[in-house]
């Protein structure tokens, strides 16, 4: 039986959901994310306020969560010409992927990930790859995290379980499992106050823009992820209301 998980955590909203899915179901859980000199490293601080604000408002998971891991992934930063590390526009390039992929990132991040977790004596690695609502990243596929499941098992002569709750939900159902998660936490209200959590504390924006405030959180309002992070608020929000009509 698995009682442990590592959680891969960057402070946007599908990590900060995947955390709370974590901490739902295992009994000890640590976190960790990457400096790879990204463009948008505001998010490297806005996980240290989303890790602040769980412990407050979710004393039950609190308990359980453990020590937090920032990896310095500076290599990774060198070698990519994206516009995720690079102040260049938002585009798709000719190979059909937009220019935000930044190759290999995901198969280095595991790589890192089940080291630390085979040195911490984690079972788990969760991550928030996803294959409904994505931009093609080869690196979020459901068989490229398969084959990595077994990769880093038979390298490190220990079985590693890979858990990807959103790979097959769109974003409107991941706002939809972040309320579900809140709801099953035992905290009175605490649906809504996951939600709010995310609104307030988490960040996606490739901009790193914390000064325009969103319905949905904050960002530009512009760029890929923040027009994939709008749309699925709206398709939430939509639900909700009209279940309540």
């Amino acid at each position: 039986m698995h009682t442990s998980a590592l959680v891969l955590f960057s402070g946007g909203q599908d990590s900060t959901t995947c955390l709370a899915y974590a901490l739902e179901r295992y009994e000890r859980v640590e976190t960790i994310a990457f400096d790879y000199r990204q463009r948008h490293n505001v998010e490297l601080t806005a996980r240290l306020n989303v890790l602040r604000e769980i412990k407050a408002r979710f004393p039950q998971w609190a308990t359980k969560l453990g020590e937090d891991h920032l990896l310095d992934l500076a290599v990774l930063g060198e070698v990519s010409e994206t516009s995720l590390t690079r102040d260049t526009a938002f585009k798709m390039e000719a190979n059909g992927l937009p220019n935000t992929f930044v190759p290999g990132r995901n198969l280095l991040f595991m790589t890192l990930a089940a080291a630390l977790a085979y040195r911490r004596g984690l079972q788990v690695i969760v991550t928030g790859v996803c294959e409904t609502d994505f931009s093609g990243y080869p690196d979020c596929r459901d068989d490229t995290m398969k084959a990595l499941q077994l990769a880093l098992s038979l390298g490190m002569d220990q079985r590693f379980l890979i858990e990807t709750p959103l790979m097959w939900i769109d974003k409107a159902q991941t706002w939809e499992l972040a309320h579900a998660l809140g709801e099953r936490s035992g905290e009175p209200g605490g649906g809504n106050a996951l939600v709010d959590l995310v609104v307030e504390h988490t960040h996606t924006c490739y901009l790193g823009d914390r000064t325009h405030r969103q319905a949905w959180g904050y960002g530009c309002g512009t760029c890929p992820a923040c027009e994939l992070r709008a749309k699925g608020y709206a398709g939430f929000t939509d639900k909700v209301k009209r279940a309540a009509a």
